[in-house]
């Protein structure tokens, strides 16, 4: 399994009337935690799309346990618990500043080569780097 944690502070153009970060910016956040993680190892998205593959979100499902507020610093911890194939699936727990758990979610993505619009199979620029994590 590989797990990465990145923080990020709420900003008021990330919540509410009340102050809460507004629901709808929960996949935000999980995407800064999946581009994050994958930076971290050393992965680029941007070069992935340069070189035509393509990963789209298939499913996403977000869980709210308790209100995220503005200028907290939120832990966002991505996890992949399986290894990519033609798809990928994120998980997310995101903790307030208090170290308590406030958000869980999960994405699923796809592969596709931009070219055919067709599902391929996870670069082996990735599947290598990750490779580490699920041996054994």
């Amino acid at each position: 399994m590989y797990i990465h944690e990145f923080s990020y502070r709420v900003r008021y153009a990330d919540t509410d009337q009340m102050g809460y970060v507004y629901y709808g910016n929960y996949a935000r956040l999980y995407e800064i935690g999946r581009v994050e993680a994958l930076r971290s190892l050393g992965f680029s998205y941007k070069e992935m799309e340069d070189s035509g593959v393509m990963m789209p979100v298939y499913e996403n499902k977000s869980k709210y346990i308790a209100p995220a507020l503005y200028d907290e610093l939120l832990t966002i911890k991505t996890s992949l618990q399986t290894m990519p194939s033609a798809r990928v699936v994120f998980n997310y727990e995101i903790f307030n500043t208090e170290g308590k758990l406030v958000h869980t979610g999960e994405t699923i993505l796809v592969f596709v080569n931009r070219e055919t619009n067709r599902l391929t199979k996870a670069p082996k620029e990735l599947t290598q780097l990750l490779q580490p994590y699920f041996a054994g």
